[in-house]
């Protein structure tokens, strides 16, 4: 399971339809959770989270019960669920966003779950509200497959590198505002008010996301086939050109991030080491050029192996 085979080939232009399509169904699940769950610092209460499946919300507060929202990209159904046994299955197939849409909230009021929301996406350029998108329309279910595999072997991965640092991290989560997968480490001091600017989202948001100085990694379905990224914010002076690994890595200075194409990790003979050689060396270069405390802020993670 960790050989090349492992992490499969997808190219963004073999899925460009599904891709868009499937941004727009997980910001309406991902507004489902942000409608009920408490906020928590850095939206991190909106987030969705890999599972052996597909994506799910995890559990969401509703009264004095829960529910839960899961895309199963094996079967190819979202699964709903509550705490009161109940449950409605919508199946995963070509449909605009607006047919999603009706049937999501649809099924929520049918289990007695009622979501107020702002039914339009965010963080994209075409903000078609989602009662109106006839626009986005396509599911090729191997498609889906392929790109939740990608997740499942970027969330292994990622999750080791997290595992690395004791200070405040993240979780390892699917931001459905950009679609991307994503791990931040944070160096415990506050951050400057950040500018704003994302497409359709209002400034505060980013506000409270980049509240802190931090430095983040993830996974981005997007470009021609899909990259890793890395950024700091605020960006250090000498970050940018902090040398990295590995070779194929580099900095874009139109995303303003470190990118290292999915397919140099893909074809790589190790995987997992070219890839963590990526996150080390960009959280290094955040770290060492933002006078990060390391010390104090890493650790070994088999520091207890020997006593198991």
């Amino acid at each position: 399971m960790r050989s090349r085979s492992a992490w499969p080939k997808l190219r963004v232009a073999d899925w460009t339809g599904t891709r868009d399509t499937l941004h727009m169904w997980t910001q309406i699940v991902g507004k489902i959770r942000l409608a009920h769950a408490p906020l928590v610092n850095h939206w991190w209460q909106v987030t969705l989270y890999v599972t052996p499946r597909g994506l799910t919300t995890s559990t969401i507060p509703y009264g004095t019960g829960a529910f839960d929202i899961e895309f199963d990209f094996i079967d190819h159904q979202l699964h709903i669920r509550t705490s009161e046994g109940t449950a409605r299955r919508l199946e995963l197939e070509p449909k605009p966003v607006a047919q999603f849409y009706d049937e999501t909230v649809r099924a929520l009021h049918e289990l007695g779950v009622e979501t107020p929301m702002q039914p339009w996406p965010n963080e994209v350029e075409q903000a078609i509200p989602f009662p109106e998108d006839t626009v986005h329309a396509s599911y090729d279910p191997q498609a889906a497959h392929l790109f939740w595999r990608q997740l499942l072997q970027a969330h292994r991965v990622l999750g080791q590198f997290r595992a690395r640092f004791v200070g405040k991290v993240s979780p390892v989560h699917f931001f459905w505002g950009a679609m991307d997968l994503a791990c931040t480490r944070f160096s415990g001091r506050p951050a400057p008010t950040h500018p704003g600017g994302a497409p359709h989202c209002g400034d505060w948001v980013m506000v409270e996301g980049y509240s802190r100085e931090l430095s983040s990694c993830g996974f981005w379905p997007g470009g021609e086939e899909g990259a890793f990224y890395a950024y700091a914010y605020p960006e250090p002076d000498g970050f940018r050109d902090h040398p990295v690994l590995p070779a194929d890595a580099f900095y874009s200075e139109q995303n303003g991030q470190f990118l290292l194409p999915y397919e140099a990790v893909r074809t790589a003979d190790d995987p997992d080491r070219v890839l963590t050689e990526f996150l080390q060396t960009t959280y290094e270069a955040a770290a060492e050029h933002g006078g990060w405390n390391r010390a104090e802020l890493e650790d070994d993670p088999h520091r207890w192996d020997r006593r198991r």
